[in-house]
């Protein structure tokens, strides 16, 4: 009994690992990790330098009463700024327009988006070249975007909008001082258009024609197939367009500027167009600093619960769930 009862102890303590040789293992597989992930420190300490540092920067501004224009003015206050940045009735109608310009544009964009990628998904002579000026105004840097927008198509006197319109009885009409928010949102939707077409159209060149083929063979027209097929096939394509565009949308400086300087009055202002005015018009730090930290923390937000939903849509969970 004594030698069929320590045999399995004496092999185990052959077959177990030494205690060295662990530690050995752990230090290679430790060293390994840090040369794999060693060339993209120097990324990531860039990353922090020219990201975090900054906005660590901006919540000290945030706490304090400074405005250039009154100097030794600079003191401590704590949360008084944003306090009265949610009682500023200019904010909130600054923070509409941002949401209005977005949904907005965003909308359109991929209504447009989606008819021009259905369009382009057909056989026709001539399709490459359509497709590369369609594209184009993709490409256009934001400010000339804006310049065009502004003095070649809405001009009152010279525009072609007008020129357009006028058999219509449509006269000169100023559209960037009368509509000055639509009017910024027509060149943007002039510009995320094409970036939305090519998502869609991704979207449509990657659906199984089997199935297109399956259902016609049964009798279905094209509207069905539409709607039963091929609209529930882009959805997560039109949902990663949707947002994209509207996280890059909540950056839109360039056309507020150079279109309508944010007016008449707040008129066409958006958020990061209002921070400015108060950071380098008004002088005003405190504030700009609390404007600047309420709207990240909120674009933040808004982002990272759009990024799940579209990463449930994509991965499947959400139809396991």
């Amino acid at each position: 009994m004594s030698e069929t009862t320590t045999a399995p102890a004496a092999y185990e303590s052959t077959t177990q690992t030494p205690p060295p040789i662990l530690a050995r293992r752990d230090r290679l597989t430790r060293s390994q990790g840090w040369r794999r992930r060693g060339p993209l420190l120097p990324a990531l300490i860039f990353m922090v330098v020219v990201t975090q540092v900054p906005f660590v920067f901006t919540l000290y501004y945030s706490t304090q009463s400074w405005n250039l224009v009154r100097p030794g003015s600079r003191h401590f206050i704590g949360l008084q700024n944003y306090a009265d940045v949610f009682r500023d009735s200019q904010f909130r109608q600054v923070a509409l327009n941002t949401v209005i310009m977005i949904a907005g544009t965003v909308i359109i964009s991929v209504v447009l988006g989606l008819l021009l990628a259905l369009l382009l998904d057909r056989a026709f002579f001539g399709r490459g070249i359509v497709r590369t000026m369609l594209i184009t105004p993709f490409l256009v840097t934001p400010v000339a975007a804006a310049l065009i927008w502004k003095t070649t198509m809405l001009d009152p006197v010279f525009g072609l909008v007008n020129f357009v319109l006028k058999p219509f009885g449509v006269g000169q009409i100023d559209w960037v001082s009368k509509y000055p928010l639509p009017a910024v949102m027509a060149d943007l939707v002039w510009q995320w258009t094409p970036f939305m077409m090519l998502l869609i159209l991704a979207g449509l060149q990657s659906m199984p024609r089997d199935i297109v083929e399956a259902a016609r063979v049964d009798g279905a027209n094209s509207l069905q197939v539409f709607g039963e097929l091929t609209l529930p096939h882009l959805r997560r394509f039109i949902e990663l367009g949707a947002v994209l565009g509207a996280i890059y949308l909540v950056n839109t400086f360039d056309a507020v500027y150079m279109m309508t300087s944010g007016g008449p009055g707040i008129a066409s202002s958006n958020l990061p167009f209002y921070i400015y005015q108060r950071a380098f018009l008004g002088f005003d730090i405190g504030q700009a600093a609390a404007m600047g930290v309420i709207t990240v923390i909120a674009t933040t937000i808004v982002a990272t619960l759009a990024l799940r939903l579209l990463f449930k849509s994509f991965t499947g969970k959400e139809e396991a769930a």
